[in-house]
């Protein structure tokens, strides 16, 4: 792989370097949900335990993330976890069910927020950074090892709905009705949050992802007060301990509200969803953001469909991009029955210059 700026870096990891603002080409290409259903060898571990075992045995979850890039050799690694253990750690129930999804206590009143105690978060994760820690020894040397959370709005909306939702009405009725309420959910996720991904940095993780998987389901006031500054406290938080570790921030469906994202939190990578146009959006935040990295965003649903409009597709997102930051990566993440092929297929087409 050759840099178009390779003496900007010391790093000999593309994505670790285009996360820093350097232009890679061809640029560095990982996928949410890598590590996921589609994998025949995934299933074959899924059949052993459950989700939340998984997560937090290290044995599997350091096999999990390593099958895909045995597999394909992504340039990076994500660690195999969910968002939802935050809460988990915290005190509330979490159980995930097949063909339902995850579903928790929900959080509706000041008692039931009391129950929660982040005090308990350090030593509950304690088996995802032996996970991380693993993962730093045994991934090969090109690849960039990411941890991950979800932030706090996201998280929230699972933990007040008690589990996953197409219009989060409670938690937007609580948002309303109850402010003071939702404001110090937030509040304790914003700091916990912090605290959770300082530890994965610590553990190994060389860059770390927040995933705001509902931030386009709010306003542009509530998008300010409950996607935008959270992030921008987070980022202030790991930075002061972590100064030289890229964050990416992906406000799923923010829309325009992505260049003021962008501004205000302090992100070294924005991760775009499949109804951004990377160009457009580069050109838009040249200026306001310099140095800025991009990652996204073909449509999944052109990954699961394969063959030479996939081919094109990505390319097309590539080159478009090329000169600048770019890390390629999909919308959101691999369907579940997504031909393994095409993600071969894919790597091949995005390497191929």
């Amino acid at each position: 792989m050759i840099s178009e700026n390779a003496s900007s870096s010391p790093s000999s990891k593309p994505l670790l370097r285009a996360l820093r603002g350097e232009a890679v080409w061809p640029p560095p290409v990982w996928l949410m949900r890598q590590a996921g259903r589609y994998l025949p060898e995934f299933r074959a571990m899924r059949d052993k335990a459950d989700f939340l075992t998984r997560c937090m045995t290290p044995d599997m979850a350091t096999e999990l993330t390593i099958q895909p890039i045995r597999r394909y050799g992504m340039d990076g690694a994500i660690l195999f976890s969910d968002i939802l253990i935050l809460p988990w750690a915290m005190g509330q129930s979490l159980d995930f069910i097949e063909g339902r999804g995850p579903v928790l206590g929900a959080i509706r009143s000041e008692a039931d927020l009391a129950r929660l105690d982040p005090k308990r978060v350090q030593d509950a994760v304690a088996p995802v950074r032996e996970t991380l820690s693993r993962l730093a020894k045994e991934l090969p040397d090109v690849t960039t090892l990411l941890g991950f959370a979800g932030s706090p709005f996201t998280v929230a909306c699972y933990m007040v709905e008690g589990g996953g939702s197409r219009d989060f009405a409670e938690t937007r009725r609580m948002m309303q009705t109850n402010p003071a309420l939702f404001d110090r959910l937030i509040d304790t996720l914003t700091s916990s949050t912090a605290e959770m991904l300082c530890g994965q940095i610590e553990a190994g993780a060389e860059a770390v992802m927040l995933f705001d998987s509902w931030a386009g389901i709010l306003p542009p006031s509530a998008f300010r007060r409950y996607v935008i500054e959270p992030t921008r406290q987070i980022v202030a938080y790991i930075r002061a301990r972590h100064p030289n570790t890229p964050l990416i921030g992906f406000p799923r469906l923010g829309g325009i509200m992505v260049r003021e994202y962008a501004q205000k939190t302090g992100i070294n990578t924005l991760a775009l969803d499949t109804v951004a146009d990377p160009a457009q959006i580069s050109e838009l935040l040249s200026e306001a953001v310099p140095g800025l990295t991009l990652q996204g965003n073909m449509d999944p649903m052109i990954l699961f469909s394969g063959g030479e409009t996939m081919i094109r597709e990505a390319q097309a997102i590539r080159d478009a991009m090329r000169g600048k930051p770019h890390v390629f990566n999909l919308g959101h993440g691999v369907m579940q029955h997504t031909p393994p092929e095409n993600v071969a297929a894919l790597v091949e087409a995005v390497r191929s210059v």
